[in-house]
């Protein structure tokens, strides 16, 4: 199954990143995007598009501390306000997934819900990119946006987790 977003792009830290001024507190928010999205829109919803068991591809394995083979990969869009705001794409190696198997059973609930209550949750560096998106079947216009990942570490596991910012997360940067 190919990816509503591909990943494979420039990726470079946010921190030496000439970002656009209205997403940068999006871009460099260090804590949980979800629980922004939900307090800065009056409706949150949380789309599975898809979810499958695949290799990681090669242009991702650097971001992994040591070499992966398969992985879930989960990809979601998130509707504020009735607007398509984040695509997110997740990664979690099978090893990861013998240690955290409740990430496995998300169906529709945010990553970030239950990620953010581990108290041994580590995150690397920000990093972000411009992506294109590759289809249009969704309701998504085909467009360059602004994205970022990271790596996430629990229990000594890693996760990484990319989210690209769509046109619906603009009405919300209004009032942050």
């Amino acid at each position: 199954m190919t990816a509503v977003l591909s990943l494979d792009a420039r990726w470079q830290l946010a921190s030496l990143s000439n970002l656009p001024v209205a997403l940068s507190p999006w871009l460099l928010e260090s804590a949980s995007l979800t629980a922004r999205l939900k307090a800065h829109s009056s409706t949150f919803r949380l789309q599975l598009l898809g979810e499958s068991k695949m290799a990681l591809p090669a242009f991702l394995q650097p971001c992994f501390p040591e070499p992966t083979g398969d992985c879930i990969r989960r990809e979601v869009l998130m509707w504020c306000n009735h607007q398509p705001a984040v695509y997110a794409q997740s990664w979690l190696p099978a090893q990861s997934l013998q240690h955290l198997q409740q990430f496995a059973l998300l169906g529709e609930q945010p990553l970030g819900e239950l990620l953010f209550q581990f108290a041994d949750v580590v995150r690397s560096p920000i990093e972000v990119a411009q992506l294109s998106l590759l289809t249009t079947d969704y309701p998504i216009a085909a467009a360059d946006y602004w994205a970022r990942r990271s790596v996430f570490t629990v229990a000594g596991q890693p996760l990484l987790v990319a989210e690209v910012f769509l046109p619906g997360v603009q009405q919300l940067c209004i009032g942050s």
